[in-house]
């Protein structure tokens, strides 16, 4: 089965919005086995999102629609599609009690507009929406099958596992293969690095292998069809192991493994605490570990110094070292670590010293000019970096760069130990 997601709604074309459904959607279909080949936004108008409609059908099995569902008169996603396929809106029972309770419980007058979010395909499929006004609805004619889903994210993601999951994979019979994804996360090298490692593999037809390049890091997905999910790891495996054996210790994590993640899993593993320091990523760093559930066992804390005088007062680097070296140089890094593994009485501690811009660049420090350092009981480890880009990308990746230096140190602690 192949299908197309359209995506409906003024806001979206605007930019005021962020289109999550659709992303959503094509891993859901990615993970059920059907193929996605194509997605389309369109305005709240009948004429184009009629076009887009008729357009999908012509090259995809089910055709998937996200918003437009509302109680508006610009509300036209089920309306339009029913006039397409020629079928009937008939009202719902169960729908218009749903939503009579919904208002009723919040003690707020039902305006009569919203009736027609109980309108429903005849024939069809009605998916109740247990967050929100409006139900999903889905028809199959002339062996097209189109569904039209909520807009708001927390109304059609239920939906979709509760609902349309199961619509659809009745609708293949159990014999269709299902596609399962693994993504191997990579840092320290860049995608067209790592993509030259591995290329005889990006010629695999299954399991695929495909490269694209994130914030930092190299995401290579590594996709394959079979019968059932076990079938499919099986034949993921042998690759996962070729690429990590190609690509080494560059290979940091899979799926929603994070760096921060697996620093806190390190710094536990050792027995240590863990504290920071920071200039131009101004807390970056410390608020990505401590988005790691449970850090705070072994995250003592993190001091953003962003002034000569704060790395002074608070971290104790020394006046001369700011006078000479500057702020932004190796001396400083190290003073800063050393300042933040006694300030907060930790064993390993990061700092991060640079020039983000766009300002206050010099021939001698360049904007994107970083140091960044890692101290142990063991050892200190500074490492001197030129990123390039704006302001916030210069920041950003300072801030993978941090977290790579930790996780790498961490890594030969343990291997000591």
């Amino acid at each position: 089965m192949t299908a197309e997601i359209i995506s409906v709604g003024t806001e979206l074309l605007l930019g005021q919005i962020v289109d999550t459904n659709a992303a959503y959607l094509a891993r859901t279909l990615a993970r059920l086995g059907i193929g996605v080949y194509e997605k389309s936004v369109v305005g709240d108008n009948a004429g184009r999102i009629g076009d887009a409609i008729r357009l999908a059908l012509t090259r995809a099995d089910a055709v998937i629609m996200g918003g437009g569902l509302g109680p508006t008169k610009d509300d036209l996603t089920k309306e339009t599609a029913a006039e397409i396929l020629g079928v009937r809106l008939v009202n719902d029972a169960e729908s218009e009690r749903r939503l009579r309770d919904f208002f009723e419980r919040r003690d707020i007058p039902l305006p009569p507009t919203n009736l027609k979010q109980a309108l429903v395909f005849e024939g069809g499929e009605v998916f109740q929406n247990e967050f929100g006004t409006a139900p999903g609805v889905a028809v199959e004619k002339d062996g097209k099958i189109i569904v039209c889903l909520p807009g708001p994210p927390g109304e059609l993601e239920p939906m979709v596992e509760q609902s349309l999951i199961p619509y659809l994979e009745e609708k293949m019979g159990s014999k269709h293969p299902i596609l399962v994804s693994r993504v191997l996360k990579v840092i320290g090298m860049g995608e067209s690095s790592a993509a030259e490692k591995i290329s005889d593999l990006l010629d695999n037809e299954n399991p695929t292998v495909a490269p694209y390049a994130k914030t930092g890091e190299v995401h290579l997905r590594v996709t394959a069809r079979a019968k059932d999910e076990a079938e499919a790891n099986a034949m993921i495996d042998p690759v996962d192991r070729e690429i990590t054996a190609r690509l080494g210790d560059c290979v940091f994590g899979r799926d929603d493994e994070t760096l921060e993640g697996i620093i806190v899993e390190r710094v536990r593993a050792l027995g240590w605490t863990l504290a920071g320091a920071e200039s131009c990523t101004a807390g970056m760093v410390s608020g990505r570990i401590a988005n790691v559930p449970g850090c705070s066992d072994i995250f003592m804390g993190a001091a953003t110094t962003y002034s000569n005088q704060a790395k002074q007062d608070v971290l104790g680097v020394s006046r001369e070292t700011l006078d000479t070296a500057g702020a932004v140089s190796e001396e400083t890094a190290r003073q800063m670590t050393s300042g933040a593994r006694k300030a907060y009485g930790a064993d390993v501690a990061y700092s991060v010293t640079g020039v983000a811009g766009p300002g206050g660049g010099t021939e001698e420090k360049p904007v994107g000019l970083v140091y960044i350092a890692v101290e142990t009981p063991h050892a200190t480890r500074v490492e001197k970096r030129l990123f390039i880009g704006d302001r916030a990308a210069i920041r950003q990746s300072a801030t993978q760069a941090v977290l790579n230096l930790l996780r790498t140190t961490l890594a030969e602690n343990m291997v000591e130990q």
